[in-house]
């Protein structure tokens, strides 16, 4: 008899980056030197920040679209370079510009073949409805050789049918590009951002890794709040300031959804008594 393979370990990294606002060469240049330093380190997932080609606090939409990339942009057979000879994936936010005039605020996933997945933000946040047009389309599922991967942004991880979603669909891991923007909370309690993702994990049996921003930009704090979470929704690691979060992790036990011997996060649920337009 054969013996089965035994899983390996997928090596998790979230970069808590500081872009500058509208300078799309500089951006561009912090991405790929960030990817090719996190794969040379062993790097299986890169998850970078929402936007981290153009930065966030947009003046205008003019603004934003002198930085907007299509998604068949030369920059994205770069990062593809980076990967090339590995089974890495890196997933990053970016302001996309459609064939049209509207303008997205994506996440790109990227593996040695190109893009593979383009996630159009579905949730905007605050001042972004005045710069970009609302995605349309469910959070892909991405299947890479480390596993199932969910991809979200930001202000779409605390839409509680977003990430159980992804799960039904099969989701390991859920990559989340973000920038919190910076929020007092009360004295020794997590950013409100964090707690949506450890309850998230936990509610949907995924691991969860949030990659947000640093650095002050037009007056804009950060939450700094980068986590990768387990499917128990306890933090593996964080980051604070720019710096990594990074956690090694067996992406295949969220297939596992048992919470105790009579019990299973996803089969037990009841779609039938549930208020007609709930989660599904």
């Amino acid at each position: 008899m054969t013996a089965s393979p035994i899983p390996t370990a997928t090596r998790v990294v979230c970069e808590q980056l500081a872009p500058t606002i509208a300078d799309l060469a500089g951006n561009q240049r912090l991405v790929l030197e960030t990817i090719a330093r996190d794969v040379a380190d062993g790097a299986d997932i890169v998850v970078l920040p929402e936007l981290a080609t153009s930065g966030y606090v947009f003046e205008s939409a003019e603004e934003a679209r002198s930085v907007a990339l299509r998604r068949d942009d030369p920059f994205f057979a770069r990062v593809a370079e980076l990967l090339t000879g590995t089974d890495a994936v890196a997933i990053f936010g970016f302001c996309e510009q459609s064939d049209g005039d509207e303008l997205y605020n994506s996440a790109a996933v990227v593996t040695a073949t190109g893009v593979v997945e383009v996630y159009r933000k579905v949730h905007l946040w605050d001042r972004e409805t005045l710069v970009f047009t609302p995605g349309s389309a469910a959070p892909p599922v991405v299947d890479t050789a480390h596993g199932r991967v969910g991809v979200m942004v930001c202000y779409d991880l605390e839409f509680p049918e977003m990430p159980r979603s992804v799960a039904l669909a099969g989701a390991d891991l859920i990559a989340v590009p973000t920038n919190w923007p910076f929020t007092d909370v009360p004295a020794g309690e997590r950013a409100p951002e964090v707690i949506h993702a450890q309850s998230s994990a936990r509610a949907n049996g995924v691991f969860i890794a949030c990659c947000d921003r640093a650095g002050i930009e037009r007056g804009q704090h950060w939450t700094e709040g980068t986590v990768i979470v387990d499917q128990f929704g306890w933090p593996i690691d964080r980051a604070s300031g720019v710096a990594r979060a990074t956690a090694d992790v067996f992406l295949h036990l969220a297939r596992d959804k048992s919470i105790s011997p009579h019990n299973d996060l996803l089969a037990d649920r009841r779609p039938d008594v549930y208020p007609k337009g709930a989660a599904r």
